[in-house]
């Protein structure tokens, strides 16, 4: 992965999330985080 790539790849995350914030009140990042943590739960349970 060069520069270019590593840029415009944060700069999409972030973009992502201002979206989130400010036109679904972190909604959409919540969730994703509650079900990554879901998932490292049963994974954790599995190993």
């Amino acid at each position: 992965m060069n520069t270019q790539i590593a840029i415009g790849l944060g700069l999409l995350i972030v973009s992502l999330l201002c979206l989130d914030k400010f036109f679904y009140d972190w909604n959409g990042t919540i969730f994703l985080l509650r079900k990554m943590a879901e998932l490292i739960e049963w994974l954790a349970f599995w190993r």
